[in-house]
């Protein structure tokens, strides 16, 4: 089965990213947000002292696994996008107190952005991950999905979703 057959993002799919998150945030005991349940998993990648705290604080696996589930990327993805082995990645699943490296939990949040903007962007997870892998003009012909593992490139991302929102077709 491929990624883009499963990656189907349901309103389930958002109760329980959305309770995820909320658990995270009290976990980690932040002062400046005492997270309800009209807090969603959309408030905190929009709140960006929240996302600086969590990468210093590193996310531990079972939310990543949370949130692995709404993208559309495989486990080879994630294992290149973070620059670790798919053996490293199952030993750290396999560990029910690991936390991610502020350097892969910044990676993580990237990719979340990108994949939470996207899905805004296009009518369809199909769609989205659809365009992820088709080369793209405005990209210099590159796939977004392989400008994904450096903060540059998801930023050129980034813009080129902003701009698809507001109607600019390169």
């Amino acid at each position: 089965m491929s990624a883009a057959s499963t990656y189907h993002q349901s309103k389930t799919e958002n109760k329980v990213l959305d309770q995820a998150i909320r658990t995270y945030l009290r976990k980690i005991g932040d002062d400046a947000i005492t997270p309800d349940k009209t807090f969603t998993y959309a408030d905190f990648l929009n709140n960006k002292m929240l996302i600086i705290r969590s990468i210093r604080e590193g996310i531990p696996y079972r939310l990543f696994a949370v949130i692995k589930e709404a993208m559309p990327f495989t486990e080879e993805d994630w294992a290149n996008f973070l620059n670790i082995s798919k053996k490293t990645l199952l030993r750290h699943k396999n560990d029910p107190s690991y936390l991610f490296k502020p350097i892969h939990t910044e990676k993580i949040i990237e990719l979340a952005e990108v994949t939470h903007l996207g899905r805004t962007v296009f009518d369809s997870s199909d769609q989205f991950y659809l365009w992820l892998n088709t080369p793209c003009f405005a990209l210099g012909q590159l796939k977004p999905s392989e400008l994904l593992r450096d903060s540059y490139g998801k930023e050129l991302v980034m813009n080129e979703l902003h701009r698809i929102d507001h109607g600019i077709f390169a």
